[in-house]
């Protein structure tokens, strides 16, 4: 029935909010910043069940990106997160941090609408800084560009700022919105004299398609009229990245001014120019430096290009300090690349490899001389010492609170896979066909110049240094380094009892060939 359905969309409701409110913290009012994150859309476009907002971009959701971005560029931890669509995969996926509060949009009603609830949850006239409002699918938003855009706004003193872009392909393909400024004259003629170049407002690609062929836009600024065509809109290059930032009174004044005046019937943030303008009220706009820093995404094409472009950067930076064996096809996570960095300066030798392929995770330690080979996957903390050489196809998985260490020196060999919690010594063979696995209660430790090799399977062991293992099945043993007789320390091969059903199995004779 409807009112069963009313009641079950309020159990739901009441228990996302109940959620959030576990993930939430405080904001700092005393602080001069507040950003404004607006994660609540899903993004149709994109076709996929997953959120919009968590759709990797170099190992990183995009809403992670923005917020790490806001925070380090603002020199401030204060965040409101407004979710809506999945809101409780997208809350979990930033988490609980210091000064970060999550705040719920039920229903999608447009950036504004968005904005509104955010500013429910700052406390009634404790704050009197700025707020920065930043979408949540700008993957490529980094510090700098934050801190750039924060500085200009503050030293033009405007009331408001849009952060825009240069977009450089064919017009049609342009969905962001156009940023209308005020041409050298009038629809009179008339010379536009000093409000020549200001920015008037926001024109949205969808309301500028909405316009007939040859029909004109008309707008007023300061008691002048303009006029636009529809081929004059669709071919304006500079665009809104949904960037924005605001006195917070002046904004907190006027959100309740938005109307829904548009094709598709919402609230936009866009509006607050032409609002503040007609105000009386200073509106100035900042053009980022490179605009692929600034590009949202709502098709997995635009998606790839910006993963793409993320590559491409971190390529630029590693690719006269370690070798990369295919500029296409590699990961190396952020976290691994700043390590990089750091140790190569001063012309430091790394002599660092990584394969084609290779993916190297964000809790992933190197050192000197280490070789990632062809499609291994290192994912977890995991500590490599100097020489280490990972070969083809290796797995290596450590979930939370576990770690693997690797001695220098040590050779594991194609195909290998170490599992969980495992410590293993220097100068060790592990040689194709082993598994290795280990647990934070049941851990694997392995001694130095230990030889491990045959179809082998190892979990929760204690391995003494300089033993050999051979096509051995362990678990839960302590291996003990014994001399035999021959002054030799004794090899292991181990098998666990008989295989089950020995009945069923039997040799295909010639006949049967």
């Amino acid at each position: 029935t409807r009112e069963g359905k009313i009641m079950n969309s309020a159990r739901a409701n009441s228990d996302i909010a109940s959620h959030l409110q576990e993930l939430s913290s405080e904001l700092d009012v005393s602080k001069d910043s507040i950003a404004i994150i607006l994660a609540a859309g899903h993004g149709k476009r994109i076709r996929s069940k997953k959120s919009k907002m968590l759709h990797e971009i170099w190992g990183k959701s995009t809403v992670e990106r923005v917020s790490q971005a806001a925070a380090q560029g603002l020199k401030c931890q204060n965040q409101i997160i407004v979710v809506g669509i999945k809101a409780k995969e997208v809350a979990e996926a930033l988490n609980r941090s210091t000064h970060r509060v999550f705040s719920y949009q039920e229903q999608q009603h447009g950036t504004g609408d968005a904005v509104r609830t955010a500013l429910n949850v700052i406390p009634n006239g404790e704050f009197s800084g700025h707020i920065y409002i930043f979408p949540g699918d700008i993957g490529l938003m980094d510090a700098k560009v934050v801190q750039m855009f924060k500085e200009a706004f503050e030293r033009y003193e405007s009331d408001m700022m849009v952060l825009t872009g240069t977009y450089e392909g064919d017009p049609n393909d342009n969905y962001y919105g156009r940023i209308l400024r005020v041409p050298q004259k009038d629809a009179s003629g008339a010379s536009s004299g000093e409000d020549s170049g200001k920015v008037i407002e926001i024109k949205e690609q969808k309301d500028i398609k909405a316009l007939r062929p040859r029909e004109s836009y008309h707008v007023d600024y300061r008691g002048n009229k303009y006029s636009f065509t529809r081929d004059d809109l669709l071919n304006i290059r500079e665009f809104n990245t949904g960037v924005f930032a605001f006195r917070s009174d002046k904004l907190q004044k006027h959100i309740h001014h938005l109307k829904t005046d548009n094709v598709q019937k919402e609230l936009y943030v866009t509006d607050l120019i032409s609002i503040f303008n007609q105000n009386g009220l200073s509106v100035k706009a900042f053009s980022a430096p490179e605009t692929q820093t600034v590009l949202g995404f709502n098709t997995k094409s635009v998606l790839k290009e910006m993963q793409e472009y993320a590559r491409e950067k971190v390529y630029a930076a590693l690719k006269d300090k370690i070798t990369i064996e295919d500029r296409h096809d590699f990961f190396v996570a952020e976290e691994v690349v700043d390590w990089i960095l750091e140790n190569a300066k001063d012309s430091r030798r790394l002599d660092i490899v990584v394969g084609k392929g290779a993916h190297i995770g964000k809790q992933v330690e190197l050192n000197k001389g280490v070789q990632i080979q062809r499609q291994a996957r290192l994912e977890g903390k995991i500590l490599i010492g100097a020489g280490v050489r990972v070969e083809d196809n290796v797995r290596f998985l450590a979930s939370e609170n576990e770690t693997i260490r690797i001695g220098a020196n040590t050779l594991i060999g194609a195909g290998n896979h170490l599992l969980g919690n495992i410590e293993l010594g220097e100068h060790c063979r592990i040689e194709s066909g082993v598994r290795i696995e280990g647990s934070v209660a049941l851990p694997t430790t392995i001694g130095d110049n230990v030889v491990i090799k045959g179809l082998t399977r190892i979990h929760g062991c204690q391995i003494e240094g300089d033993v050999e293992v051979e096509h051995s099945v362990l678990r839960g043993k302590h291996i003990k380094r014994i001399v035999n007789e021959r002054g030799q320390v004794q090899p292991v091969r181990y098998y666990l009892p008989n295989p089950e059903g020995l009945a069923s199995i039997q040799d295909i004779s010639d006949q049967e060939l």
